[in-house]
Order: structure tokens, then sequence, then C-alpha cells
């Protein structure tokens, strides 16, 4: 079997190389690209191909919330794992809202750090043990926000979320709906936007969950 190819982006050296070393040892993990530049990560990302990034959350003075950002509007799809010292439950819940597949704590033991490289890869979210807690409050006060998110689009942002729940194109909403294709892209960005999502496919599944999709009516 062969192991998982993973790119470490961190500014302190010791805890870089540190981390890279535990990693290896552990037999299921291969550390492809390592930097402390947030400059240099899109170009090891394309020259390296791993299959998950592991990216701290504070990195030479950038946020890594904000590189990871523009990796995903660079068209860069590999999982990202925040890791980090913060424990702040806010600073876990900016992550997951902007795409990270996980929030990892630095005092986590290099097996753990292993497996939630192993379950992110997979295509599940994890966080950190000590975190777990925190992300279920998290999840159950997002439940009652998520009401008012959905009250904030427009009658129209609702009828083309319906569709996007449906898994259609722009191109099939905008005929549908006797829009332009650009009308309908600038719809799904206020969508994305005003829901405080990143991606089409999550549009759908908050319209699923909403009953905004297929059998659940416009509400």
């Amino acid at each position: 079997m062969s192991r998982l190819r993973v790119a470490l982006v961190d500014d302190h050296t010791l805890f870089r190389k540190g981390l890279a070393e535990l990693l290896e040892s552990q037999g299921a993990v291969q550390v492809a690209a390592i930097t402390g530049n947030p400059g240099e990560v899109a170009g090891l990302l394309r020259q390296h191909t791993p299959d998950v990034l592991l990216l701290d959350l504070n990195i030479g003075g950038t946020d890594g919330i904000h590189v990871m950002q523009q990796l995903h509007a660079e068209g860069f799809e590999l999982p990202v794992l925040i890791l980090t010292v913060s424990e702040a439950e806010e600073d876990m819940a900016r992550a997951l809202r902007n795409g990270a597949k996980g929030y990892l704590l630095k005092s986590m033991e290099p097996d753990e750090v292993v497996e939630a490289v192993i379950r992110a890869a997979r295509g599940e979210t994890v966080v950190a043990p000590g975190m777990t807690a925190k992300l279920v409050r998290m999840l159950d006060n997002k439940g009652n926000e998520s009401v008012s998110l959905l009250e904030s689009l427009t009658q129209r942002e609702r009828e083309i979320l319906t569709h996007l729940a449906k898994g259609e194109s722009n191109k099939a909403i905008a005929r549908q709906l006797d829009i332009s294709y650009d009308t309908v892209k600038l719809h799904v960005r206020h969508i994305l936007a005003k829901l405080n999502l990143t991606s089409r496919v999550e549009a759908a599944v908050f319209a699923v969950e909403h009953k905004l999709g297929p059998g659940g009516g416009k509400g």
C-alpha cells in the first residue's frame, strides 16, 4: 500500500522539521513537500501533487486561512488540515467554514496527526480530540444560525439554491429560469457569500438540509 503524500507548511523551522521526521517515522505518511514560506505553497503543490496539505494557522505574518482561500481560488482541491496552537472555538469555526477538512492542534501525538491525514484523504472532516466538545457546541449553534442565513436570501436566490440542490449546472439553471448564464453565476456567488459557504456542493447540501431540494419544496 502506497503512503499518503503530505505537504507541510509551517514557519517555525524546528517544529516543521521535527514534525516531518515524526510523521515519516509512522510509516503511513510521506512528507512530499515542506516550506515555511506561504508564497511557495502553490508551486510546491503543483510540483509534488500531495494528497493532503497540513497548513499552519498563522504563518509568516499571514493568515493560513487566507492562504487556503487563495489555493481554492486557483483550483487546488486537496484536503487542507489547519495545524495550530489555538484552541479558540472561533478559529476552528472560521477554518471549517472556509473549507478546511480539519482542525488539528500542535499538541497532538504524531499518530493522531497521521490518523487525521488518513481520514481527511478519505473525505472526512476531522478535529483534534480536545476540540470535539467545541465542535458539537458550534454545530448546535449553527442550526439556529443557518435559519437566519436562509432568510437573508432573496426569493430568486432561494429559487436558484433549489436548483443547486438538484445538481444542475449554471447553464441548465439559466435555461430553466430564462436568465443569462452570467446572472446565474452572480447569484451563486451571492448565495455562497450570504450562507458562509465555499462551494456549490456545500450550497446543495445546505439546501437539502433545509428541505429546498427535490421533494422539499421552496419553504
